[in-house]
């Protein structure tokens, strides 16, 4: 079981200026989903924004962590996005 801080935790320290917004959504330390902003993403494509997410997690998805539900944004795609 993961606590969303912990995943928190490791995003904000693996990506570069990163925020990360992590929520349990079924309460049961299993099954997430994440907002992460970055601007390690600028020029990447979606695939490879969400697979530099997955390396920073590493084995934990697909252990600790039984579903991602995942949403990535640049800093300006963040400041331009309708909530």
């Amino acid at each position: 079981m993961m606590d969303p801080d912990d995943i928190r935790a490791i995003l904000e320290e693996a990506l570069p200026d990163c925020t990360a917004m992590i929520n349990d959504d079924a309460g049961d330390g299993e099954h997430f989903s994440a907002e992460v902003v970055s601007p390690a993403f600028e020029g990447l494509p979606l695939v490879r924004q969400h697979k530099l997410v997955y390396e920073a997690l590493g084995p934990r998805v697909g252990t600790d962590i039984h579903a991602l539900a995942l949403r990535t944004f640049t800093p300006a795609r963040w400041k331009a996005r309708t909530p």
